[in-house]
């Protein structure tokens, strides 16, 4: 067909107005510098082969290589993965050969090359936009990554570091190619140089990792071998990279042209900067499956090993730990992310608004300026950031990699089979004035390749089918593509023949956009009468394609009817119908494909049966939009007015609906805001008071304990001391309460379960239970119902806490009768009982005695003395603890405490009792060698008088420090074995004296112990990020003090009922102290018959008082005993030890008459 058989135009050339010439022209000029949307005009094509393969080259510096390398060879093996690695790769390059040949030879990038290799003028717009997505999605994944890198050097919100790693690309890939070009000129050598260091490095001080890595195996697979299927799955998100090639024609249609000079250098060009890309990206994922593998090695978690930030990390600091300086690892890494990403996100970026902007201009007719859809594009992947859906992509990665491979096969069929057999025309169209806006042959063979390979995929044709689904892809869709290439006869490639204009050189000016350019980006215009530039026809949108006749997508679409349909079904199709039908289907699968990402992420950590409704009915909700939506675009003037004045009518609605949300919700956030405020208030407060009334109440209880230590301290004055010591610790105990329901409403208290024995956590309630009961005359009992476990995971300090808070107000408010303590365990679920005889509740009290401070009526009236919390943070713990407290009571009768907590049983096996409760009730006297020094700092000499009057006696050095600064003097002087550190120091508080202190010495060389009376400065997280070594708070008790210095000392007590051992520490080590025989010391019977030669009077009287609980008169008579009955010191003791804890029960049996009753 030749000019003179073209129709004659049906209208007289078209006006060009003056607005769309300054429109076109802007767009013209804007796209010059980077030819974004046109052919690469040979002029430009002036740089050197080495600076396009340089460029190129440097595209390749993205890290989710190293990822999807890590990832495949930790769930599928070294085998499995070596060889997905080996064919992906292989089947890559020999797909992105071809691309990468025609792409330099025509001077055009991926979307002008598929428009003329099979797919129309507007069936390239699905490749386009599968070409979009693949550079959001790894522009997402590379700028996460690159984020991830910055936290180790800032300290910002993650969702601030992905901002700004998005924003920072926006002014580099403005610029367009030529700064992209020296950018990866500039960084090269400094990238190439830290990508390769961990490797050689490993290399050559640790080789045998390498070997190891051979016999790695994945977590999915269970073994290092070759399987099939794993194999097949490890490919799949490989081939997702396969559009990859895309971003590297990019660069290689500004390659010059090929000439007898630069022969080999234009093919070691195209070889390196084409398919070339997939050598090294092989050689990155096999090094990402290396890192991840040696980072498992230097003890980093299976779920970040992964993570390339980790991998590099991990490579560096095994750099940096042999050269002697460890903390220049995380710099490295972060140079090398940070260089690497933007390297490959300014390429994604750029490559993103290419395929945007070849998208939009043929589908809308307009172009904005590849600027606008730069932003667009990282608007997208930030977005896609932000919303966190990087599980999801996983899943759609996969899916993608069919899509991708079928649209490859295709294009690589027409390129390498159809053009060299006479199938399709040899050259590459790519003008819209020459080209249908469909080719069957293209899209008919990705389409149902793409089809068949998502139902493989899916399951639907087997595992086989599923793992190599991929495969299936390319094979069909490269089979079919000649096949309708042959039946078609190649008639829908060029819609008329080719009919440059003529020039009298080498190039001709734009009749609309008054720009010149070269003839092969030219064409004759009807509608225009003159020649017009391929983007200037691309955004032509009233000339309805004159130039060429049933080319069209309507015009095709009616002859596929006409020619599918009988004649009077093919009269009656309505195509505005069709027309709607398609533009719903567009965007319902827009929403769709958003919806399912964000659902497959969410579906991750929630349950996917109560997702799927809520995502259901709002996928509904926005197909009803779209559907209204796609009504607008295809009905006529009058229907587009009507929809557009319903849309408002609506959208008025919505915004006095939007806007009444949000006067409501400013309303409800500044209530929020005012309760949170007076509850921090709240908190202050307790915690200031707390901290104010501890302070002096340590200096008391504390002195108390050592006066009380003190043998000679006799008589009433010793009573005098108990008492006080007694009050203080009511005292402490309101002072606790009030802190404890404050740190529970403020969230502050954390749970801390670990294996516990039950036999003996309920012995030791008995123990501090029956004594309290008998002394009343009460009767205790404990009942177990069902298979109680021997050991239970839980918070024992907490359960302990829930336990004696009921027991002791049951025996407190019951004056006759029992107190019973029933536990019933069924399916890991504990139900404990706490029932009594006692005065009971009243049923208007039954809410109000959960309140703080509030005892109800009949607690009211009661003589016994309570602060009104208790049950208030039974309460709250019970729920903190996942259970529920319920009561059942009547007034007079008795009440019933009911506690449901979920408890689990744990296997006996490796289990046992962290100390021996024997030696937990005995006082320590000094600890084994060598000799320790402490260093007590505190701004109140009262309290480092305190301390040091509880320490020295135990045989420990003790130096004192007034202040942080003195501190840190008196350490730099000479260092002691710990430190015990106040933390409300003037100056320079604690916190900061111990930064300064781990500064200098590690937590081995000086252990740090906190010592605080604000009980909400007992941050865990913040003190193990100080590596320091406990919290001990105020008032001081002696056991937590012990305790906090055995774990960081490595201690060894020794104990007053111990012989104590020659090379003992303390001053009581030697024969200076004489310990009273413990109570086990010999067997029980020995024991009664000691007690037996006891005067029976006072045998009589020490009874009485032990059946009454009677600590006071005890000690009392034991004292005086003690002076009068020297000859019965031993059996006095016993009598002592067993007074001194309170074991009244066991005093009780060895007084009464053995020959009457048995001894227990």
């Amino acid at each position: 067909m030749h000019d003179a058989d073209l129709p004659p135009p049906q209208a007289p050339p078209q006006k060009i107005f003056r607005f769309r010439r300054d429109y076109n022209a802007w767009v013209a000029d804007e796209t010059l510098e980077d030819y974004a949307l046109r052919y690469t005009a040979r002029s430009f094509r002036k740089w050197s082969e080495f600076r396009v393969a340089n460029t190129a080259f440097g595209s390749l510096s993205f890290l989710a290589l190293e990822a999807i390398g890590g990832a495949i060879a930790l769930n599928y093996g070294f085998t499995n993965a070596m060889w997905a690695f080996l064919v992906a790769g292989l089947v890559i390059f020999l797909a992105s050969l071809p691309i990468a040949i025609y792409a330099a030879r025509y001077g055009l990038d991926m979307d002008l090359l598929t428009r003329g290799a099979g797919f129309g003028y507007m069936g390239s717009t699905i490749t386009s936009l599968i070409y979009a997505v693949f550079t959001f999605i790894f522009f997402a994944l590379e700028a996460a990554i690159m984020a991830l890198a910055l936290q180790l050097v800032v300290d910002w919100p993650l969702w601030v570091c992905y901002v700004l790693c998005s924003l920072v690309i926006l002014p580099l890939a403005m610029r367009g190619i030529t700064l992209i070009s020296r950018l990866q000129a500039w960084t090269q050598p400094l990238w190439l140089f830290l990508l390769a260091l961990p490797f050689v490095w490993i290399a050559v001080t640790q080789p045998q990792l390498y070997r190891d890595f051979t016999t790695l195996s994945g977590l999915r697979s269970g073994s290092s071998g070759f399987d099939p299927l794993m194999f097949g799955a490890a490919t799949a998100v490989i081939f997702s990279l396969v559009v990859q090639i895309g971003e590297q024609v990019d660069f290689l249609r500004f390659l010059p042209e090929r000439t007898a000079r630069n022969h080999w250098r234009w093919w070691a060009a195209v070889l390196v900067a084409g398919p070339g890309w997939i050598v090294m990206g092989v050689l990155k994922m096999a090094g990402g499956a290396f890192l991840a593998f040696a980072a498992l090695q230097f003890q980093i978690g299976t779920h970040r090993a992964t993570e390339p930030t980790q991998m590099f990390l991990a490579g560096f600091a095994e750099v940096t730990r042999t050269l002697g300086i460890p903390g220049l690892a995380a710099a490295l890494t972060v140079l090398f992310v940070v260089i690497s990403q933007i390297k490959i996100n300014v390429t994604n970026a750029y490559a993103g608004s290419l395929a945007w902007s070849n998208f939009f201009a043929r589908v809308a007719r307009s172009h904005p300026g590849r600027v606008v859809w730069l932003v667009f594009n990282v608007g997208i992947a930030t977005l896609l950031m932000l919303l966190g859906v990087f599980g999801a992509l996983e899943v759609v990665l996969a899916v993608y990699s069919n899509v991708a491979i079928a649209w490859i096969g295709a294009l690589v069929a027409d390129l390498v089979v159809n053009k060299p057999l006479g199938l399709s025309p040899r050259h590459i169209e790519f003008r819209r004035a020459y080209l249908y806006d469909f080719n069957p042959v293209g899209l008919g063979a990705m389409l149902p390749a793409a089809t068949v390979a998502c139902a493989a995929h899916a399951g639907l044709l087997g595992s086989y089918a599923a793992a190599f689904s991929p495969f299936l892809a390319l094979v069909l869709s490269f089979l079919l593509a000649p096949l309708l290439a042959w039946i078609t006869r190649g008639r829908y490639y060029l819609a008329r023949p080719v009919d440059t204009p003529a020039s009298q050189d080498d190039t001709l000016r734009c009749s609309v956009c008054t720009n010149q350019f070269e003839l092969p980006d030219m064409a004759s215009c009807p509608a225009y009468g003159a020649p017009i530039c391929s983007l200037c026809c691309s955004l032509e949108s009233r000339c309805h394609d004159r130039c060429k006749t049933q080319s069209r997508a309507s015009e095709q679409i009616r002859a596929v009817v006409t020619a599918l349909l009988p004649g009077r079904w093919a009269v009656r199709f309505n195509f505005r119908l069709a027309q709607y039908t398609l533009v719903l289907l567009t965007l319902c699968g827009s929403m769709a494909f958003f919806l399912a990402v964000i659902y497959l992420q969410e579906s991750l950590s929630a349950d996917v049966g109560a997702l799927l409704i809520p995502f259901l009915k709002v996928f509904t909700l926005l197909s009803l939009l779209a559907a209204v939506c796609a009504w607008w675009v295809v009905l006529a003037t009058d229907s587009r007015r009507l929809a557009h004045e319903e849309s408002e009518r609506q959208t008025a609605l919505l915004r006095q609906e939007i806007d009444a949300h949000r006067r409501t919700d400013a309303a409800l956030q500044a209530a929020k805001e005012q309760a949170e405020s007076a509850s921090h208030a709240k908190t202050r407060y307790v915690a200031g008071m707390t901290h104010e009334l501890r302070t002096p109440l340590n200096t008391i209880l504390g002195f108390a304990q050592i006066l009380l230590k003190d043998g000679r301290v006799e008589g009433p004055l010793r009573e005098s001391l108990a008492i006080m010591q007694h009050s203080g610790q009511h005292m402490h105990a309101l002072i606790d309460g009030s802190l404890e329901l404050a740190r529970i409403e403020a969230g502050r208290l954390r749970l801390d379960p670990a294996p516990l024995p039950l036999t003996a956590l309920l012995e030791e309630i008995t123990r501090m239970v029956r004594p309290q009961a008998q002394a009343k005359g009460l009767d205790f009992s404990l009942l177990i119902e069902g298979q109680a476990p021997a050991w239970i995971r839980a918070d024992g300090k907490r359960l302990r806490q829930i336990l004696l808070n009921l027991l002791g107000n049951a025996v407190r408010f019951t004056d006759r009768g029992e107190v019973r303590l029933k536990l019933d365990f069924r399916q890991h679920v504990a139900r404990i009982e706490v029932s009594d005889t006692g005065i009971g509740i009243a049923p208007q009290d039954i809410e109000r005695i959960f309140l703080p401070f509030e005892r109800g009526s009949a607690g009211r009236r009661s003589s016994e003395a309570g602060t009104g919390l208790g049950l208030t943070i039974t309460h709250l713990l019970t729920e903190l603890m996942g259970g529920q407290l319920s009561v059942h009571s009547a007034l007079g009768q008795g009440s019933t405490f009911i506690v449901r907590l979920y408890i689990p049983g744990l296997a006996e096996t490796g289990l046992h009792l962290p100390v021996a409760q024997a030696a937990a009730l005995r006082p320590v006297v000094g600890y084994r060698p060598p000799r320790r020094s402490l260093l007590v700092v505190d701004d109140q000499p009262l309290h480092r008088q305190l301390l040091a009057g509880l320490l020295t006696p135990l045989g420990f050095e003790v130096r004192e420090a007034a202040s942080g600064s003195e501190c840190l003097e008196v350490v730099a002087a000479q260092r002691p074995d710990l430190i015990l550190l106040d933390l409300s120091l003037d100056e320079m508080d604690g916190w900061e004296t111990a930064a300064r202190l781990r500064g200098r010495h590690g937590a081995r060389e000086l252990p740090i112990v906190f010592v605080s009376a604000n009980l909400f400065d007992n941050l865990p997280e913040k003190v193990n990020a100080l590596d320091c070594q406990g919290f001990v708070g105020k008032p001081v008790i002696e056991s937590e003090l012990h305790g906090s210095l055995q774990r960081a000392l490595g201690l060894t007590w020794t104990y007053a009922t111990e012989a104590d051992p020659a090379d003992a520490v303390g001053p009581h080590a030697a024969s200076t102290y004489t310990p009273a025989p413990p109570l086990r010391a010999m067997d029980t019977a020995s024991q009664a018959l000691l007690v037996t030669h006891l005067p029976s009077a006072l045998r009589e009287d020490l009874l009485r008082f032990a059946r009454q609980g009677n600590a006071a008169q005890l000690k009392q008579h034991l004292r005086d005993a003690s002076h009068a009955l020297p000859q019965h010191g031993q059996a006095l003791s016993i009598l002592r030890a067993c007074c001194d804890r309170f074991d009244f029960q066991a005093l009780a049996a060895l007084l009464r008459n053995p020959d009457h009753e048995s001894i227990d």
